[in-house]
This record gives C-alpha cells, structure tokens and sequence, in this order.
C-alpha cells in the first residue's frame, strides 16, 4: 500500500496529497526572479504563469504572468536525489555486453549533477569519454513509500526528459557508477514537466549534432513504470520532486567538447544542451 501522505506531508511543509490537474509545469528566471510556472500556449505565444510557492498538490497562482520568451528555462525540478534504472532496455544491456537483469537496477546521481536545457555539460578533465544516455525521467508528486504498482500513478506529478551522462571510462575502472555518473551537469533535465502524459510507447530520440544515435520506445522497457516506482520506494522513501531516470536505449556514445546533445521524446519536447570542456 502507499503509506499515508498526510502525516509526511506535513512533517514535510508540503499541503495535501491532491492530484495536479494537466499542465506543463516549468521553472524559469525571469526578470523578477526564480519560479516555478506553468507554461500556457505554444512557440512564440506560449505565457509562463507564475505558480505560488511550489507545483506540488493544487498549485496557486500569484498573478503574475510573463512571455516564455523573455524568461530562461530552468532545470524544471531541484530534486532531493535522482535514482536512475541501468540496462532497462535489452538492446542496451546487449551492447554493454551484459545481460538483461531480472529485477531493476538502482544507482542514484547527486542532485549537484542537475542542470537545465542549454546549460553545457562539461567534459571533466579526468575522463576521456563522456557519453549521452537519452531516458524519460518520472517526478514524483508526493511523499510515499512501498508504493504498489498499480498505484503508482497516483504518487507521480509528471514527467520530463533526462541524459544520464556518463563518464564511460570511469563506471568501468571503478566497477561502480558514483563517480561515473555523478560529476556536476551530468544531469540535464528539462525542457519542462507533463503532468498528463501516458509513458507507456513514447518515441524516444537522441541526437548528435543532428545525427540520430539513438531512437527507441519507451515500451521496450525491462520494467515498467509501475514496477520501477514500486522497487525503488520499498528501499527509501520518495519525496516531492525526486526524479527516477527509467534507463536508456541502446546507441549510447562519446561527446566532444563543441558537440550539441538533443534528446527528444513524444508528447515532452526535445532537451539540449551544448558540451564543453571543464576548465
């Protein structure tokens, strides 16, 4: 059962446990400032509307509104921890040259590592390669744990897109993935959140430079989304905001600095975000 998320929400500050109703929920910086909005129309008319506080629950608005393009996309979530599925797509397993694991993988990326669209990623100096890793990303709505499957759509605010970046020749000498996965900007989140989005057979694309490396459904998933939430909550507890990477397809590869990384998913958008060396 999901634990109730009264008496967490409130040891928390975060009121209710009601459903968001459907929006793009985005946070952005504007001339006044950092906020959380939702993001109202389409291209050059799209209006972010500034949401009261945070966007979990029933969201308020404060009045104030902006054109989305005088205001800066930000990583649409500060998450308190990132867990991320590995080898969630068998082809992926494949080409990592391991099988396809029974259960789900867990491993967690700092939330240092977060950054948002067009922010770059940057190439430390002590790896020699650095790949993209295009996933869906799931939010999560509300304090919970020992979530079931079949509820786990109630515990989720939406969902966005993520590159699990990844220092490839570090995950391999240490036989761990902390610090292969978890340098600062190996995070991109964005562009915004959907809170009304079925997962189930999304496309899922990652471009180089604008050549396709990368492009699968989000149903040839290992576990779904029901049976990732429910894995990962018996083990911790799941806070508003927590971000769970659900795993790449196969066709990951290096980036140099210079390149432009894009990964585009059905129903999302697309998140960019140019790659650079550290200094």
């Amino acid at each position: 059962m999901v634990e109730s998320c009264q008496a967490d929400s409130r040891l928390l500050g975060y009121a209710g446990c009601d459903s968001v109703a459907a929006m793009r929920l985005g946070r952005i910086a504007s001339p006044d400032g950092v906020a959380f909005v939702s993001i109202e129309g389409d291209g050059n008319a799209a209006t972010a509307r500034e949401i009261a506080e945070h966007p979990f629950g029933t969201p308020t608005f404060t009045g104030r509104s902006w054109p989305l393009a005088d205001t800066r996309l930000l990583a649409p979530i500060l998450a308190s921890k990132v867990i991320c599925i590995g080898k969630n797509y068998a082809a992926h397993a494949q080409e990592m040259g391991s099988e396809a694991p029974e259960n789900p993988v867990i491993f967690i990326k700092p939330n240092t590592s977060i950054i948002g669209p067009q922010v770059p990623i940057l190439r430390p100096k002590s790896s020699d390669r650095v790949d993209y890793e295009g996933e869906l990303a799931v939010v999560i709505g509300q304090p919970c744990r020992d979530v079931k499957a079949a509820a786990a759509k109630g515990v989720i605010l939406g969902y966005t897109i993520g590159n699990d970046v990844t220092a490839r020749d570090q995950q391999a000498a240490d036989g761990q993935w902390t610090r292969g996965k978890g340098h600062d900007t190996f995070c991109p989140l964005g562009p915004w959140i959907e809170t009304e989005l079925d997962p189930a057979d999304l496309e899922i694309r990652t471009e180089l430079n604008g050549e396709v490396k990368q492009r699968s459904r989000t149903s040839l998933m290992l576990h779904d989304i029901g049976e990732i939430v429910e894995w990962i909550s018996a083990v911790m507890t799941l806070l508003p905001g927590d971000v769970i990477l659900t795993g790449t397809p196969e066709g990951i590869g290096p980036m140099a600095a210079g390149d432009t990384v894009s990964v585009t998913i059905e129903g999302l958008g697309t998140l960019t975000n140019p790659v650079a060396d550290r200094r």
